[in-house]
């Protein structure tokens, strides 16, 4: 090996003057070597000779290399046949020899590709940018390839060297008598060894070939404490606990999930420390906003901006942080659906229904409009219009804290329960409108003969989701009436001097609700939503036990919820467009409060008008899932970048403004007694 790679730096130089040469002579044999090869200075007769001795020393090595294949065919032939080596030895030797043909094979590969790249350049226009960037590519792509391909042979030879040292140490214990303990070690290291094997996944072999993987280029960060400790080698480094960190060529940062030894406990340091900074400055945060008067969780967004990248940048695992935050998310609405009782929804679901609806339809009306004067297109403006009609539904739920447990007279209807109804209405409809994405990204790119198809299959979806909904509401039904009293009555029993299993119970109750919703493509939030509704038919004893053990959790998960979304605020960027951004904030803030106070007049009942300034102040705010719609229309191709910063500013400064709109309409419509449950 060692001679072919010399006669191959030999035959390459004059095509690849970077070649690693001794530093004195370097820059002398490079200049040459393009002298040559641009056929100045020198004579015709050495430069058909330097053509002669290259073709002949090529024309040499490949010789030579079919020798030694020719060798190592015999040479495995020879293992094959020899008897004395048992059946796992004579693979180990044969898988060796395959190896090393393999070498041989790429390396004479990559010569020709070189000589092919070189003809491929010359040949191009070197003021076609286009036809540069596809050879670039093509160059990438060979360079991507040849790298697994080495990473697998060297994964192969790390199992062969591993494999010589178990044969030796193999032949050592049989040339001594080894002690009992000796013996007992030596069975415990097989049966770790075969263990191993068993659990090994081989993800990288089974899933490089799989249609839609790409090869890409990362960098491995390793982690600084392991770094920082001077005994520690490089090769106990790459087989440590393994969470560096990874980072591609569009800087997304990547975590180890699944580690390849599944024996070794392992924890994810960056996340921990996350978690431990966002707690310890959510106090401060929050102590501040409660002493000028402000609700806790603008505390607990400023503690994210702080922490976030536009800020100090200290926080490492964003998207783990935004993952469980989203559990914050769904105790919030598992304990609204415990306060919000089956019956007080029978009495709002027409109003709960018909509201968001046209709320929806209005604000879509009201966006095509618009964009047809800014000459928007109708897909954007159709986006842009469903993500400003969502309203928070976690932001609401702190608001009505308490307020919806009041006791109405007969008839009378309480704005916290339409407000809640509408907003999970509007819940379903997210999901609805994450459904019908895909489709609406088709119809912007697709030709006007195709139109109808698409309206179409727009139709066909929201009929399979109204479907989704009808079972999800009859597996309600059959809950409420055989199922939720007695397991509810099991866990009370089980539960007694140990109220982890009550907590447990409710929270698998919970999540299957919401996987059950998922799997029906409505909305994991929904499923949380019917969860606390379900469990609030048993009683109102049934409803505070629960509330007491699951309100401390549901607090905890909501600071890191509320922390996330201040990840996603970005304070350079508002105070460059301020003036812009005021504007549009309360355009869309007074447009969705003009819509719902038009919407509320015509379905409400005439004796709960005075209601419906309260129930369009706590609408009149973007709902923090207009992030999520947002990052994946830009992702599609929907928005542009501009537009998603937009939604994300417009979406922060309305929630910012939302608790000064909702204590005014609290103050000026509520009465006394009830304001102070209410604030």
């Amino acid at each position: 090996m060692k001679v072919l790679d010399e006669s191959l730096f030999w035959m390459l130089l004059p095509f690849f003057h970077l070649m690693v040469a001794s530093a004195a002579e370097h820059e002398e044999v490079a200049k040459h070597a393009i002298k040559l090869h641009r056929g100045k200075g020198a004579t015709a007769t050495q430069r058909k000779q330097w053509v002669l001795d290259s073709c002949r020393r090529l024309t040499g090595l490949l010789r030579q290399k079919n020798v030694v294949l020719n060798k190592l065919k015999n040479a495995i032939r020879a293992v094959e046949k020899d008897a004395s080596l048992s059946g796992e030895e004579k693979l180990f030797q044969v898988h060796t020899f395959e190896i090393f043909q393999k070498e041989l094979n790429e390396s004479e590969n990559s010569v020709f590709q070189a000589i092919y790249g070189l003809q491929r350049a010359l040949q191009g226009d070197y003021r076609d940018v286009v036809n540069m960037k596809e050879s670039s590519k093509q160059r990438l792509e060979a360079l991507r390839e040849a790298a697994i391909k080495e990473e697998t042979e060297y994964v192969e030879l790390l199992a062969a060297e591993k494999h010589q040292v178990e044969a030796l140490k193999n032949m050592q214990h049989r040339n001594k008598s080894l002690s009992m303990l000796d013996e007992i070690l030596e069975d415990v290291r097989k049966a770790a060894d075969r263990l191993e094997e068993e659990i090994e996944e081989h993800a990288f072999d089974d899933n490089k070939s799989v249609k839609g993987v790409n090869f890409e280029a990362v960098l491995r960060v390793e982690e600084e404490e392991a770094s920082s400790k001077q005994n520690i080698t490089k090769r106990e480094v790459e087989d440590g606990l393994g969470l560096s960190m990874l980072i591609d060529s569009q800087n997304n940062q990547y975590i180890l999930t699944k580690p390849r030894d599944s024996t070794i406990p392992r924890a994810d340091h960056h996340f921990i420390k996350d978690i431990v900074t966002i707690g310890m400055l959510s106090l401060p945060c929050g102590w501040l906003c409660t002493t000028i008067g402000l609700p806790t969780m603008f505390g607990y967004i400023i503690c994210g901006v702080l922490l976030g990248p536009s800020g100090l940048n200290s926080i490492k695992s964003i998207v783990q942080v935004e993952t469980l935050g989203e559990f914050g998310v769904f105790f919030t609405l598992f304990l609204v659906g415990l306060e919000f009782s089956p019956e007080k929804l029978r009495k709002v679901w027409r109003i709960s229904l018909q509201g968001p609806c046209y709320m929806t339809l209005l604000m879509i009306a009201f966006g095509l409009w618009w964009g047809h004067l800014l000459r928007i297109r109708p897909t954007q403006s159709v986006f842009i219009s469903t993500c400003l009609s969502l309203s928070s539904t976690p932001l609401v739920s702190r608001f009505l804290m308490g307020s919806a447990r009041g006791d109405k007279e007969a008839g009378d209807i309480d704005y916290s329960t339409v407000l809640l109804g509408m907003l999970v209405m509007q819940d379903v409809q997210l999901g609805l409108f994450i459904a019908v994405m895909p489709t609406l990204i088709q119809a912007g790119a697709s030709t006007s003969s195709s139109v109808v198809m698409e309206a179409l299959r727009i139709l066909f979806l929201i009929g399979q989701i109204l479907f989704s909904l009808a079972a999800v509401f009859l597996l309600c039904l059959i809950i409420k009436t055989y199922l939720i009293g007695p397991y509810y009555r099991k866990l009370h029993v089980e539960s007694k001097g140990n109220k982890e299993i009550l907590i447990l119970g409710v929270s698998a109750f919970i999540f299957l609700m919401l996987t059950v919703t998922e799997l029906l493509d409505v909305s994991m939030e929904l499923g949380c939503f019917l969860a606390g509704a379900l469990v609030s038919s048993q009683g109102h004893m049934v409803t505070e036990e629960i509330m007491t053990y699951i309100e401390p959790i549901r607090d905890f998960l909501a600071i890191i919820f509320f922390a996330s979304i201040g990840l996603h605020v970005f304070p350079t960027f508002v105070i460059y467009e301020l003036t812009v951004l005021v504007f549009l904030t309360l355009s869309v803030v007074v447009m969705k409060f003009v819509l719902a106070v038009l919407v509320l007049s015509l379905i409400l009942p005439r004796s709960s008008q005075y209601i419906k300034w309260i129930v369009s102040a706590g609408l009149a705010q973007v709902s923090e899932f207009s992030f999520v719609l947002g990052s994946r229309a830009r992702r599609a191709g929907i928005i542009s970048r501009e537009v998603y910063l937009l939604i994300l500013s417009v979406t922060t400064l309305s929630l910012l403004l939302a608790p000064v709109l909702w204590k005014a309409a609290i103050t000026k419509c509520v009465p006394r007694p009830e304001r102070r449950s209410s604030l």
